[in-house]
């Protein structure tokens, strides 16, 4: 997925990418920043209930738990920016 993660969030942008975090598909949901060591709830859904590779073809999102896995340091804008972003990369796999 060329640094896709599953969520649409293109992890190849990030400085910590391939050194501290290896990506989400890569890792499980395990990234590094994931809270208690716990998988990230996006990719838990999308992989573990669901069974697919990523939320492209999920006809929930934005869903709730994309809401709830928002960077704090978003605006509200920046954050509806983020979804759309991401919404787009995942309709281009």
């Amino acid at each position: 997925m060329n640094g896709l993660s599953c969520c649409g969030t293109d992890c190849s942008k990030c400085g910590c990418y391939g050194n501290l975090c290896k990506g989400c598909n890569e890792c499980k949901g395990e990234v590094f920043h994931a809270p208690d060591g716990k998988a990230c709830p996006i990719y838990d859904c999308v992989v573990n209930q669901k069974g697919m590779n990523n939320c492209g073809k999920c006809q929930e999102i934005p869903c709730s738990i994309w809401k709830e896995t928002r960077d704090p340091r978003f605006t509200d804008e920046e954050f509806e920016e983020n979804v759309q972003n991401r919404m787009k990369a995942l309709k281009e796999i």
